[in-house]
């Protein structure tokens, strides 16, 4: 498994800082604080968890060139106690940055699990939630993923000595 220093050096010294950014933990909250008179943006994860960076590093893949000039990349975040019909709202624009989440997580040798992210309230669909999230992934494994995605996760796959990613992604998932 990578460590989260690893990890954090490997992102801010040779691939964000192309695109002036940096990921940085430390926070109670995750946000994304774009960039302001060209100080680097910055993708803030919680405290120390390498799984809150993972995630919030694929919303950043996710989020095109007009979104990350933007905080929060201007989306909406309702907090816990999400009624239903905003549960489903969240379940539809989770699925592509879970997945990639999912397939950093492999290449770092961290356990994934899906993110309902709404403790507080019974939430219904998860099951559901958890099988498009699945089909999401195998279609990046036929089809690839973005120039970005693949970047990165061809980075920290050079790091952990996988040679080729794609086959070992196909195969931790098929494991599952």
């Amino acid at each position: 498994m990578i460590s989260l220093q690893t990890l954090l050096t490997l992102l801010n010294n040779k691939y964000l800082k192309q695109f002036n950014t940096q990921i940085v933990g430390g926070f109670d909250e995750p946000f994304y604080k774009a960039s302001v008179n060209d100080n680097p943006a910055e993708i803030q994860f919680s405290h120390d968890y390498i799984r809150s960076a993972l995630h919030e590093l694929s919303h950043w893949c996710v989020a095109g060139e007009e979104r990350r000039k933007l905080d929060d990349y201007g989306y909406w975040y309702a907090v816990d106690g999400r009624s239903q019909q905003q549960q489903d709202e969240f379940f539809k624009l989770e699925i592509k940055p879970q997945a990639i989440e999912w397939a950093f997580s492999i290449v770092c040798g961290v356990k994934f699990e899906a993110s309902v992210d709404n403790l507080n309230n019974a939430v219904n669909g998860i099951e559901k939630f958890k099988e498009n999230l699945e089909i999401q992934m195998y279609e990046h494994v036929k089809n690839g993923f973005s120039k970005r995605v693949s970047e990165i996760i061809k980075l920290i796959a050079d790091n952990q000595a996988i040679d080729s990613y794609m086959d070992y992604i196909s195969q931790k998932i098929q494991e599952m």
